[in-house]
């Protein structure tokens, strides 16, 4: 049995014969049987009821000389040595449940057989004691870019650019906050240390008190019109055509008198025109109360930024600053240039005694700085104590706090040196601290269990990181220091499910377990896609044929008569593409694709509706200018708003949003290929191996001797190659199934004038014509792959690491409470947050360390 395990993990996805609440019971019936008796009775019950299994059903191929897939079982000495091998068995039960050994096309054992060895494996093979599920080994985890960025946003009011700052995150089992693989460089550790000191600068004032500054917007300048008694206030104004003398002025009001400091603060306007310059300058004049305070000359320069800086002394009250534009030139306007007065920025009084108070002051210094040395160490305390609460995620130690006032206390204590800037010191230390950067755990005080309970913080942390992907807000904090956050965890769930900040949910898992976030940037040529879909023109392909004939050889060498041939080759090749020139996959249809998609799970999960419908549903999220992509009527205006589809259309589940779709093709075409693998990975869990390094490309699907063939007739071309079948049985009719929508999600139902075929049939012997019929299979007869799958993925994404062998037992519970609660994803999320992995550790010799 399993003539198709390769050594890479499981060899195709499943289709079980039979439910998998029939396994479930046959499952626990052969536990009790089997017992968890350790080695020696594992090896026993092997021996008795497993070898006749593998004789009868394995060994044709993976023993007695032959190996398949990289496995024989006659390089094992012993049946202890076969049954320590934890990995190849993981494989073997993967392969069993998905119905891929023995392959499809072999004789089959019962399903009381298969359940059988099932339960044997995880009894036997694994030695899994439900009564103590092992939690897992220990990864200290760091924080990802989305993490720190929401981590930081929260701790300080800073919204730090971490997608500017930082490398992007490695990804791990498709999910981009995997511990094992989210390591720390020393680059990267540098990056931490700069971002640190640039967070605290922008977030923490570093004295006690700094000159007063006014901004007055651009938008807030009026347009001054001259009339016979002086001018007049017109409209709002702030950007000054070249071509137009004007004058613009605003009046701020300064409360005390002195001497102030003005900066006019703009940006040059310039509309290009490919091989033109406009050579036209103007002047302008800045003026305060009317008096010329400088001048400075402008020429074309677009997107370039300006600033001028005067002085002033003002008296108390209202005072009117000006813009004046003049023109230097009258030459022909080629280009529209022009500039916009962004902001003017007024500074002062100079006299340090009517300095005020920093922006946030209040935030981080609410009390009077004490003037002695011991009064300021334990102000220092009491400012940095919850600080590091908050971003340690759990109470602060007393020798931690000691040691960050020290660090304060060196820093104010310098010559030039504040009480703000020291404590704003400590910051940084406490921002590049380890103990911030990484998920540190701890097992719940006093335990002697060998997997111990987490602390109440830990498990704030675990909750929070998982559904807001920052730290713990103050009532997870408050509920975990009084011991009593286990206690409410069902009531904490849905609070934190209703909240604003599970949105980092809504948009990150599926953004990743669906690819969603990539659509945003997958390269997709629109005119090239939308071409395909024309029938062949034998003008145009001669046309084009003989272009490119011509274009091989020296213009200098070919006759007047090819030279005419050849511009009117060129003529009819261009004509074309005409047609087509304005097409594009913008980005704001795009990003309403994603939002689609994120909105669509949002729903799902808020609204507690069956996890079937993320592959089949009768309604999605679409505003106008989706709606018209896909051609669903009926849709106006620019938000995303639920929508319920037509009774006869082809939407409906994620498999045909755009988000999929597109992020599942090529720049130029569809691919059934990757369409197939993205369901067999990320909806059936059962991904096939990698293909052989010598197996021949995918051919390109067109012209060929004999004309035009299809992209489906080029796939069975493949498949004919052996070493391709195995795999592309199963991918190619999942993926071509799809086939309707073109790389972009619009409905197509022919391709080079080839009519579209979407029929197919699965390896497990359904038939189907189109994704409507398909998605209706995937429902009704594969729901259990599909919840095994998402069972996978939420676990991947909540723990931070993927599921192995020994979460085999967690897996089968999460299942059977899903399929109680009918595919209610409450019922999955709960069931994971209270399960042990979620709960428990292995325990420590001290902290930080596995036993």
């Amino acid at each position: 049995m399993g003539r198709m395990v390769s050594a890479a993990g499981p060899a195709a996805f499943a289709f079980p014969m039979f439910k998998r609440s029939t396994i479930l019971s046959s499952c626990r019936f052969t536990l009790l049987c089997v017992g968890w008796s350790g080695a020696a009775v594992a090896a026993e019950g092997f021996r008795e009821t497993i070898r006749p299994l593998l004789e009868a059903n394995c060994f044709e191929c993976h023993a007695e000389g032959a190996k398949k897939g990289g496995v024989d079982f006659d390089t094992y000495p012993t049946d202890e040595a076969l049954l320590a091998d934890k990995e190849l068995w993981h494989r073997i039960l993967k392969n069993v449940r998905a119905h891929m050994m023995p392959p499809p096309d072999a004789d089959q054992p019962t399903p009381e057989q298969r359940a059988t060895l099932e339960a044997w494996i995880k009894s036997g093979a694994f030695a899994l004691d439900p009564a103590r599920p092992d939690p897992g080994r220990p990864v200290l985890r760091r924080l990802n870019r989305t993490e720190y960025r929401n981590s930081i946003r929260d701790l300080t009011g800073v919204d730090f650019k971490v997608h500017e700052e930082f490398p992007a995150d490695d990804t791990g089992h498709g999910f981009d906050n995997i511990g094992s693989v989210l390591t720390l460089s020393p680059m990267l550790l540098e990056k931490y240390l700069a971002a640190a000191k640039s967070i605290v600068r922008e977030a923490v004032p570093q004295v006690p008190r700094v000159m007063p500054e006014q901004e007055v917007w651009g938008n807030r300048f009026f347009q001054m019109i001259a009339k016979e008694g002086g001018p007049e206030k017109g409209g709002q104004r702030n950007t000054l055509s070249f071509y137009e003398p004007v004058t613009i002025a605003a009046q701020p009001h300064v409360k005390s008198a002195g001497h102030y400091s003005l900066e006019f603060e703009m940006r040059g306007e310039e509309r290009y025109v490919e091989g033109k310059v406009d050579l036209n300058r103007v002047r302008l004049h800045f003026r305060g109360d009317g008096v010329t305070l400088g001048t400075k000359e402008f020429e074309h320069g677009g997107g370039k930024r300006f600033r001028v800086e005067y002085p002033v002394d003002w008296a108390e009250g209202e005072h009117e600053l000006s813009v004046e534009l003049e023109r230097l030139t009258d030459g022909e306007q080629v280009r529209s240039l022009g500039v916009t007065l962004e902001k003017v920025t007024l500074r002062g009084p100079e006299d340090p005694t009517k300095w005020v108070k920093p922006d946030k002051y209040e935030k981080w210094f609410p009390d009077d700085i004490p003037a002695d040395a011991a009064g300021r160490r334990e102000k220092a305390k009491a400012v940095l104590g919850p600080f590091v609460a908050r971003a340690f995620r759990r109470p602060a130690d007393e020798p931690t706090v000691d040691r960050l006032a020290s660090l304060a206390e060196a820093v104010w204590s310098q010559a030039d040196g504040t009480f703000e800037s020291g404590v704003s010191r400590a910051i940084e230390a406490v921002l590049a601290s380890p103990r911030f950067l990484f998920l540190e755990e701890y097992s719940q005080p006093g335990s002697t269990e060998e997997f111990p309970l987490i602390d109440e913080f830990s498990l704030a942390s675990r909750l929070s990181y998982f559904l807001w992907s920052t730290l713990p807000d103050g009532e997870l904090t408050k509920l975990a220091s009084e011991g009593q956050l286990r206690a409410n965890l069902a009531a904490q769930l849905d609070r934190m499910l209703k909240d604003d900040r599970a949105k980092s949910f809504f948009r990150n898992f599926p953004g990743q377990w669906l690819q969603a976030r990539d659509v945003e940037g997958v390269p997709v040529d629109a005119r090239a896609v939308l071409i395909r879909e024309q029938k062949p023109d034998p003008a145009i392909e001669a046309a084009r044929q003989r272009f490119r004939e011509l274009r091989r050889r020296e213009m200098a060498d070919l006759t007047p008569e090819e030279r005419k041939e050849f511009d009117e080759a060129q003529r009819v090749f261009r004509r074309s593409f005409e047609r087509f020139q304005g097409a594009e996959f913008s980005g704001r249809l795009r990003s309403d694709m994603r939002r689609e998609t994120e909105l669509f799970f949002q729903h799902i999960i808020s609204e507690d509706r069956p996890l079937t419908e993320l592959i089949d549903a009768d309604y999605t999220f679409l505003n106008e200018r989706l709606a018209k992509h896909y051609g669903i009527p009926d849709v106006d205006g620019d938000d995303l708003r639920l929508v319920k589809l037509p009774t006869d259309s082809v939407r409906g589940g994620v498999l045909t949003q755009g988000t999929v779709l597109a992020v599942t093709s090529n720049p130029t075409r569809t691919s059934p290929v990757k369409r197939g693998l993205f369901i067999l990975d990320n909806i059936l869990g059962s991904p096939p191996p990698p293909p052989p390094p010598d197996i021949p490309g995918l051919e390109e699907p067109g012209g060929r001797r004999g004309g035009e063939i299809s992209l489906r007739e080029t796939l069975m071309r493949h498949r004919a190659d052996a070493k391709c079948a195995s795999c592309h049985n199963r991918m190619d009719p999942l993926g071509l199934a799809f086939e309707n929508f073109n790389a972009m999600g619009t409905w197509r139902t022919e391709e080079r004038g080839l009519p579209v075929d979407p029929a197919g049939k699965l390896i497990s012997g359904e038939e189907f014509n189109g994704a409507r019929e398909l998605k209706t299979v995937l429902v009704k007869n594969h729901r259990d792959e599909f919840y095994r799958c998402f069972i996978e993925k939420l676990f991947t994404y909540a723990l931070g690491r993927h599921p192995d062998w020994r979460d085999e037992l967690t897996l089968d519970q999460l299942q059977e409470r899903l399929e109680k609660a009918d595919g209610r994803p409450s019922a999955l999320i709960r069931g994971l947050v209270e399960a042990d992995v979620f709960q428990r550790r292995r325990a420590d010799t001290k902290r930080g360390e596995e036993k």
